[in-house]
């Protein structure tokens, strides 16, 4: 990483001599363009871009690349100014953004690379999980699902249980019994998942033991599932106390989400009107039936709505439900068939590529959805929502959600509602930008949709 990042730094120093200066530059500007490659590498270390926490997962390792960049930028002004050197603006604008630029790029590239080779089951650290057996079990599974992580659990200590595995993970003891977990599987990462009976002595111990060999130890708190982003450590009393604030379900930053909403599902309308016209054509040729599909939704507060899709399904296709009800493929409220009979072979083909969704953005450019969001639900569904789940009705449906991008119908129902409560919770514009950008990658990968 550091080589690749070395070598972003040389290509845009070169394109700012070139561009800048056609090949014609004193020696003040070969010396820098000799060593702000050097110090492009020594700020990303400062700045934590080789953190090996934050490489590879979530927008932290690019976040630190931008500071870095600014940072750098700034610092070279300061130090121009300090030495009384006027360094040319144009060759400061084509090298700092350039070399950001190239850099997060590459490290785009090194991601997927490394994704590539930890779904191979390369690059990825064996850790021993800790907790009750469902909450170990939970996240065991979701490991299994998203091996991107790099965390692979190969033992479990789970609080009174009997049992010798939890989905297939040997169990080496109780709580007690986490050192001797990660001698005999050689373990390097413990992962304690929500367990009362670990209070704060029992895991500073646990801390205290797993300094000795080095192996990392990572905490899930129950409050942080839902509200991770939220809190914020305040030290009080000799207490370190969780501040948590309450999530921005109005007010002028859902202001900005609805105008955004707006402006890029009318913007997309108007650039894919051809592409829906000519789908709209095909289906509607395909079996004389109609091209578009129409169902009622519950959106925000409870209000109904009506959806519009492509129609994938034969018609009359919700008078044979009563058909197929008994073989339901997904658990808790949602209903949903992997091979469904009423599916046409063009409609197969739309799921697949989630082209039978497009007709939402009218939805969205109308207001009653947004393009990111829980999964919008039917009324039936709605009715059946515990207390909790309701809490998913207090913003708009989207388009695409972290449903989409972690599974899709592949989900547990029990997993489909953490997502969408999660999403609820922390909700800001950068975790809709990045939703938005995953959602592509999801649609080209395909699974979970049917």
């Amino acid at each position: 990483m550091a080589l690749a990042d070395l070598g972003c730094a040389i290509l845009a120093v070169t394109a700012a001599l070139q561009l800048r200066f056609d090949g014609h530059f004193t020696r003040v500007y070969a010396a820098l363009s000799l060593v702000l490659p050097l110090l492009w590498v020594l700020t990303l270390w400062l700045a934590g871009g080789y953190d090996a926490r934050f490489i590879g997962i979530g927008s932290d390792e690019f976040r630190r690349v931008l500071s870095a960049g600014v940072s750098l930028t700034a610092g070279l002004a300061i130090l121009s100014y300090l030495v009384n050197t006027e360094l040319s603006r144009g060759y400061l604008v084509i090298a700092m953004p350039g070399v950001t630029a190239l850099t997060m790029a590459a490290r785009y590239a090194l991601r997927k690379r490394l994704h590539r080779q930890r779904d191979a089951g390369r690059c990825v650290s064996s850790v021993v999980a800790v907790g009750h057996e469902g909450a170990v079990a939970g996240l065991i599974t979701e490991l299994r699902r998203d091996k991107y992580h790099g965390l692979r659990v190969v033992a479990a200590c789970v609080a009174r249980s009997g049992s010798r595995e939890v989905v297939g993970v040997p169990v080496i003891g109780g709580l007690g019994d986490v050192g001797t977990a990660v001698r005999r599987c050689g373990a390097d990462t413990v992962a304690v998942v929500s367990c009362p009976e670990i209070d704060g002595l029992t895991l500073r111990s646990l801390a205290w033991e797993l300094e000795k060999t080095g192996t990392d130890l990572c905490v899930a708190p129950a409050l942080l599932d839902v509200a991770g982003p939220r809190t914020t450590v305040r030290p009080i009393a000799g207490l370190t106390l969780l501040h948590v604030d309450h999530p921005q379900l109005s007010g002028l930053r859902q202001v900005v989400k609805g105008l955004f909403d707006r402006c890029a599902a009318g913007t997309a309308l108007v650039l894919l009107s051809p592409l829906i016209l000519t789908l709209a054509i095909v289906i509607r040729l395909s079996d004389k039936g109609p091209a578009f599909f129409t169902q009622t939704r519950v959106g925000k507060d409870g209000q109904v709505f009506k959806i519009y899709k492509f129609r994938t399904m034969v018609v009359g296709a919700e008078r044979l439900r009563g058909q197929v009800a008994g073989g339901n493929d997904l658990d808790g409220v949602l209903f949903k068939l992997r091979r469904d009979p009423r599916v046409t072979a063009l409609g197969a083909r739309l799921r697949r590529w989630s082209v039978d969704e497009l007709p939402q953005l009218l939805n969205v450019f109308r207001g009653d959805m947004s393009l990111v969001g829980p999964r919008p639900a039917l009324p039936d569904e709605a009715a059946r929502y515990a207390d909790h789940v309701r809490r998913r009705l207090v913003v708009k449906p989207g388009l695409t959600g972290l449903w989409q991008v972690n599974g899709r119908s592949d989900l547990s129902w029990d997993e489909s509602v953490r997502l969408d409560l999660r999403y609820v919770e922390n909700w800001s514009f950068a975790l809709d930008l990045q939703i938005l950008w995953k959602t592509f990658a999801a649609i080209f990968r395909g699974s979970g949709a049917y």
